[in-house]
Parts: structure tokens; C-alpha cells; sequence
């Protein structure tokens, strides 16, 4: 056993007594002579199990197990009494205890039960450990610093918690179901579910079957009643992808669904009421859709309440290759590989392709790259021959938002081109046409000192 135990009890020589215990066992104690007293001890972050007395005067253990189920709700809880009934028993297993012992204490009971809580608090402790790592790798993960990155995630946080519909507006591969995931998590809706359609994978009709639901008899081979998305997203948010695709039919029932917050199934009369949040998402330039009479005018402006452009990877250099490492991570594990890293001439090579793909496509060569390496470090050789010849671009140009303030483009300017002279300051400001003491200057102001003097 190696956490700390916290042995509460009201009477000093059994308090002692139990401390005794637990250190001959070469368990770490806190004694606390009052459940007030044990409170205060409970933050302490080495605290693994709280082993308490029942009757207590003040705050007796049964409130401490309450409010250590609230504050600590990792710390496993053992009561001790001599005043045992079938009922208090239930009462405080109800209420999150992990055991029950009976006065006067028998020393191998009392051990083996906080040696099961400790047991049972380490695992609870790896699993959340492996939670988080899962959660680390997984798909959910939206990764980057760049300015690019940080404008369009700080839309992102301030739409999520609002009702408003929300369109997504990027290049294929640019993360929109991710983006569409996070407005879902970050809203009010957290607890309803997600579901997500693709517009154009769907035929028109399987489409409209999907979406709003069938009644049976409908059509040929509908031989029962079908739940639509809408239904299934009920409470929560529905996302709908290359939301562009849909046929004219579709567009009409979705404004209705959108205006009235009501739909019928297909080959029914029954008005079904939905309480559903939609996120849209397209590669299409609507506003020319609706110009040449392919989606509706009055449907676009129902979607495009919140508006969000998903910048281009071309756009984000800056996160190639911390979007790199995080896939090589993910990979790695996945295949049990002992991949730890790029080498330079990798990651310059990642950096100046131009990833028409965008960020799935990068995905996709680290995936590969992974899986193809043969030492703990992949190599320009282990990427896909598309990357290693492909179009240059993204390492010699800055893609800079229109509306990014001019000392933010200063900024990255001149840190892009320190990037491309590898930190050399002279030939970057040569490169820049200004003086070498302006790049000094500017260093220093971010940096908060002094600057040197000219």
C-alpha cells in the first residue's frame, strides 16, 4: 500500500491506535480528532482512503463521507462503529462507502479492507489515466496555435454556447466535423447526442428517408416506421455535411424543420415536433449557389446565422508540425510502434509541401509513415513519394486572415522569416529591407526586456 490513509476519530487513543496499525503496515497516516478537522485534511492530494468513525459529535462520518463523496470523490471511504445496524450499514454503502467495520476493531480486518480501497483506487486511477490518453490520441482532439487557428477556434467558443445554427465553411479535409463535435461539446446540448449526416453520400431520396424519418407502407420496401436523424438528434445536435449536395426537395423540408422546428415522415400526416441544434457544413461557395439557382436563398440565410471559415492548412504553417507529432502519437500507440519522433530533414519536408489534402491528408501520410518506419525516428523516405515530390508552397508563403491587425502580421513576418534564415537575424532583415536593431527591438519587446541599444 502506498497512499496516505486519513484516520478520523473522536476518541484520542483509538485514533492512536489505528494510526499505529497502518504504520506498522508501512501505510503513511493523517490523524484528524474531529470529522472539521478531517475536512481541512482531505485536500491534500496525497490522501488515497478515509478511514472515519461513525458517531462523531459535530460533523459526524456520515456527513464526512457526503462531503468527502463531494470534494474527493477518488478517495475510497471505510466507517468504523460500534454501533452496527443492518440499516446504517445500507445507509452508508447507499452513500458511497467502500466498507463497513464493526468495534472493537480486528487489526487484519481493518488492514484488509483499506489494502481493497487502495486496490480499487489505483484502478479507478489507470483507468481514468488510459481515459485521458485515448481521449489524447482520439479524433476529438483539435490541435494548433497558429493565429489562424486561434481566430477561428475563438468564433467556435463564443458560437457553441448560443442556440444560433452554425455554418462551417472550409476545404475539403480541413476538419469540419471535428469543428462541428466541439460546438456540440461546448454547448448546452452536451448531454443529447451528436449525430452527423453526409449530404452527398446519400441519394435524394435515402437522403429525405434518413433525415425526417418513414412511415410504413411509404414506398416499396418501407414495411416499417423509421425514426429520422432529426428524432434521433433530439436534445442535441445534428450535422449536417456538404449540406450543398441536398436536392431541392430536401432544401424545402429542411427550411421547414429549421422555421417551425416540426417535421412529417415520409407517407405520413402526423406533425412531429423536434428539438434539435444543426450545424452545417460545406466545401461549396453557397452565396454562387444561390446566385445560379442551386440552394435556396431563404434556406442559406436560415443556416448561415453564425458563419465559420475553417482556415486551410496552407494557411496554419505553423501547426504542421505540431499536427504531425500528435498524429505520429496516435499512430504510434495504435500500432505499437516505438516511433518517438521526425527527423529535421522529415519535418522540413512536411513543412514545405503544400497538403492540397489539408489536414487529412497529413493525417494520412504520418498514418503511413508510422506504419512503414523501421527505426524510432521516421524518415523523408518512410512519407508518401506525392508528399516528398508533391507542390511546394506552404514554407514560402504566409497566409495571413484579412482583418488580422498590423502588429500581429509584423509578428509573423518577421518570426517566418527568422524560421526560413534558421534564426539568423541579419539576413532576415536584409531579406526584409529594414535594420538588423529593429528585429532585436521587436524580439525584446515580446520578450519584456530591455532593448538593445543602437
Amino acid at each position: 500500500m502506498s497512499s496516505t490513509v486519513l484516520v478520523v476519530d473522536d476518541d484520542r487513543a483509538n485514533l492512536d491506535s489505528v494510526c499505529r496499525i497502518f504504520q506498522k503496515e508501512g501505510v503513511s497516516t493523517l490523524p484528524a480528532n474531529s470529522g472539521q478537522e478531517a475536512l481541512a485534511l482531505l485536500r491534500k492530494p496525497e490522501v488515497g482512503v478515509l478511514v472515519t468513525d461513525l458517531m462523531m459529535p459535530g460533523v459526524d462520518g456520515q456527513e464526512l463521507l457526503k462531503a468527502c463523496r463531494a470534494m474527493r470523490p477518488d478517495v475510497e471511504v471505510v466507517l468504523m462503529t460500534a454501533y452496527a445496524t443492518v440499516e446504517t450499514a445500507v445507509n452508508a454503502m447507499r452513500d458511497g462507502a467502500y466498507d463497513f467495520i464493526t468495534k472493537p476493531l480486528k487489526r487484519h480486518s481493518l488492514v484488509k479492507a483499506v489494502q481493497k480501497a487502495m486496490e480499487k483506487q489505483a484502478l479507478v486511477a489507470e483507468n481514468r489515466d488510459l481515459k485521458a490518453q485515448l481521449a489524447a490520441l482520439g479524433p476529438k482532439s483539435i490541435v494548433g496555435q497558429s493565429p489562424a487557428f486561434r481566430a477561428f477556434m475563438d468564433v467556435l467558443r463564443q458560437a457553441a454556447p448560443s442556440t444560433a445554427t452554425v455554418l462551417l465553411m472550409g476545404e475539403s479535409g480541413t476538419g469540419k466535423e471535428l469543428a462541428a463535435r466541439f460546438v456540440h461539446e461546448q454547448s448546452p446540448r452536451i448531454k443529447g447526442p451528436f449525430i452527423a449526416v453526409n449530404c452527398a453520400a446519400l441519394p435524394e431520396s435515402i437522403l429525405e428517408a434518413e433525415l425526417f424519418g418513414v412511415e410504413k407502407g411509404a414506398f416499396t420496401g418501407a414495411v416499417a416506421r423509421k425514426e429520422g436523424r432529426f428524432e434521433r438528434a433530439s436534445t442535441g445536435t445534428l450535422f449536417l455535411d456538404e449540406v450543398g449536395e441536398m436536392s431541392a426537395s430536401a432544401q424545402v423540408k429542411l427550411l421547414r424543420v429549421l422555421q417551425e422546428s416540426e417535421l412529417e415522415r415520409l407517407g405520413g400526416t402526423q406533425t412531429i415536433k423536434v428539438d434539435v441544434r444543426v450545424v452545417a457544413a460545406t466545401n461549396k461557395d453557397l452565396q454562387r449557389e444561390v446566385q445560379e439557382g442551386r440552394f435556396r436563398e431563404d434556406l442559406y440565410y436560415r443556416l448561415n446565422v453564425v458563419e465559420v471559415r475553417i482556415p486551410a492548412l496552407a494557411s496554419r504553417r505553423e501547426d504542421i508540425s505540431l499536427l504531425a507529432e500528435h498524429f505520429l502519437r496516435r499512430y504510434a500507440a495504435k500500432n505499437a510502434k516505438a516511433v518517438r519522433g521526425f527527423s529535421d530533414a522529415t519535418l522540413a519536408v512536411l513543412e514545405n509541401y503544400a497538403w492540397p489534402g489539408n489536414i487529412r491528408e497529413l493525417e494520412h501520410a504520418v498514418e503511413r509513415a508510422v506504419v512503414l518506419c523501421r527505426q524510432e525516428v521516421v524518415e523523408p523516405g518512410d512519407l508518401p513519394e506525392a508528399v516528398r515530390k508533391g507542390p511546394m508552397g506552404s514554407a514560402s508563403q504566409i497566409v495571413i486572415p484579412i482583418g488580422t491587425p498590423m502588429e500581429e502580421i509584423e509578428r509573423r513576418v518577421i518570426h517566418e522569416t527568422l524560421r526560413h534564415t534558421k534564426g539568423d537575424k541579419n539576413l532576415a532583415a536584409r531579406m526584409l529591407n529594414i535594420a538588423a536593431r529593429t528585429i532585436y527591438r521587436k524580439l525584446a519587446a515580446e520578450d519584456g526586456e530591455k532593448p538593445p541599444e543602437a
